[in-house]
This record gives C-alpha cells, structure tokens and sequence, in this order.
C-alpha cells in the first residue's frame, strides 16, 4: 500500500496529495485515526479522505487502514523511515540497511516471473544486448555488461543520451535493448525506448509499473516504487534493479545449460593469476 501511494501520488489532485503525504509521513498513527482525526491532520475533507482511500481500491476509510496495517507488519514502515538532520551515527546506519532489505523484500514479493521469464526468452536469442541508464541507473547498466559479457553475446552499455538515441535508431529485429530507469518517467528514455520498438528491436524496461516509460515497451519487468526524494536519498533502487540483472543473468545461464559451465569456468581460471592466493591454498598447490 505504501509503495503504491508513492508511485501515484504525483498523479493525485492537490487535496489527494496532501492525504498521501501525512500517511507516508507516519503511517503507524494514521492507522489509529479516524477519518475526521486524518482530514483535520492534512487539511481536507472527509470526502476527500475517502475519495483518495477509494483510488486505492479499498471500500473506504475502515479498509484502507486494515490494508495500510497489514503493509506495515510486512515491512512497509521500514520503508518511510526518513533519515533527519540530527540522527546519530547508529540511527542513520540502522535506517538504512533496514530500508534497503524492507525495499528488496518488497520487490521480491510484487516481481512478475512471467516476465523474468519472457526477459530472459529475449535476452537468450538475442544477436547483441545494448543496456540504457542515465543517472544512478548509468551505473547499473555497466553493471549489466560486466554481467552478460560472459555470454558470449556483444554486449555494451551507454549512459549517453545522444549515444543510446543513434544505437537505437540502427537497432533490427533480433537485438535487445535494455532500459533501466527507477521512475521510468525520463522524457529521453522514453523516446529512445519508442525509437527501439520502431526499429524492430525488443525493448525491455527496468522500471515503475504503468510509467510513461513502461507504456512504450513490449517487455516490463516492474520494480517497487518506494523512495521519497528527501535531501539524504539511499539508492535502495539503484540496489533493487541491480538484483533484477543478477536474476536475468542467472536465467540466462540457466537456460544455456551445463555445457555452458565450463565457459564460466574458463573465465574464472583466467582471473587466478591476478590474485594472492587464499591462505593455505599455496601449500595445498605445492
């Protein structure tokens, strides 16, 4: 429930997103509050109040609080737990490891295997693999690279506008794009994804179910939108769209079956030479 107010509250009306904000503000004691309580806490009416519970597919006010309380025993208020100016070290650190593993608990939970497995159909037979990111997301896709290389595919990464617009305007039938993006709602990427699809070439998004960017792509994989944007942000997305790569990576191995193994084998021998051997791995050689 949390994570989807905060994925539609930029879409709510002025009154609607002043309920939003006083439930993500302390979700626990809205959940104590009766509706007069909540429309005098955010300054709207009560058929406000309802009118928003109703957009989140609740029967009104009662429901919604039933469905808020059970988001938060699953973890959902670890989620709104925003870092303040004057936490100490202990509050800042608890704060965010606990929203990090409350957030991939929450993106284990609403992940589609349906389309992991249609993504991973995809990536199988492509003829080469492009990654998009811009941003925080720029990092992830060569993240991505590093990943798929081992496939014996070409793959590439860009995190350059003008560079993911030409590669996807000469994109054909049998390649792969990859857009990663954590609101899906970047007016380029979109663009480039539409430029893609035109092309002949299957896009796919890493993104926000129903943005702007998940509207244009034939394949969405849907992430959890649950970080606000205070002053102090952990990436907990950036870390969410990287474990929805390592898991298309894995399905991609997967797939490719145990004679594949010892090419992933070969990659890693080649790695020995570069590293100081393991304490006592030295004697076991001798």
């Amino acid at each position: 429930m949390l994570a989807k107010i905060r994925q539609q509250r930029d879409q709510l009306n002025k009154s609607e997103r002043k309920v939003a904000d006083t439930i993500l503000k302390n979700p626990s004691v809205v959940t104590q509050l009766s509706i007069a309580a909540l429309a005098k806490s955010a300054g709207v009416s009560e058929p406000t109040v309802n009118r928003f519970c109703r957009s989140f597919l609740s029967k009104g006010f009662p429901d919604f609080k039933i469905q808020l309380a059970k988001s938060l025993v699953s973890g959902g208020q670890f989620i709104t737990r925003n870092i303040e100016q004057d936490d100490n070290v202990e509050q800042y650190t608890d704060k965010i490891f606990t929203s990090t593993i409350a957030t991939l608990d929450t993106a284990r939970k609403q992940i589609d295997v349906e389309s992991i497995a249609l993504a991973v159909d995809h990536l199988i037979q492509a003829k080469q693999i492009s990654f998009f990111g811009l941003g925080a997301s720029a990092s992830v896709a060569d993240d991505a690279q590093h990943k798929f290389f081992r496939f014996n595919l070409p793959v590439v990464s860009y995190g350059d506008v003008l560079m993911q617009r030409m590669v996807a305007s000469a994109a054909h039938t049998g390649d792969v794009i990859v857009i990663i993006s954590y609101t899906g709602r970047t007016r380029e990427l979109v663009e480039i994804a539409q430029l893609g699809v035109e092309s002949g070439a299957t896009v796919i998004a890493i993104t926000v179910d129903g943005s702007p960017l998940a509207k244009v792509c034939p394949v969405v994989i849907s992430v959890p939108y649950v970080e606000d944007t205070d002053v102090y942000m952990p990436m907990v997305s950036r870390l969410t769209q990287l474990t929805v790569l390592d898991v298309l990576a894995t399905g991609v191995t997967l797939r490719r079956g145990v004679g594949f193994h010892k090419h992933l084998e070969k990659i890693k021998r080649s790695l020995r030479s570069s590293r100081y051997p393991l304490e006592g791995e030295q004697s076991k050689s001798e």
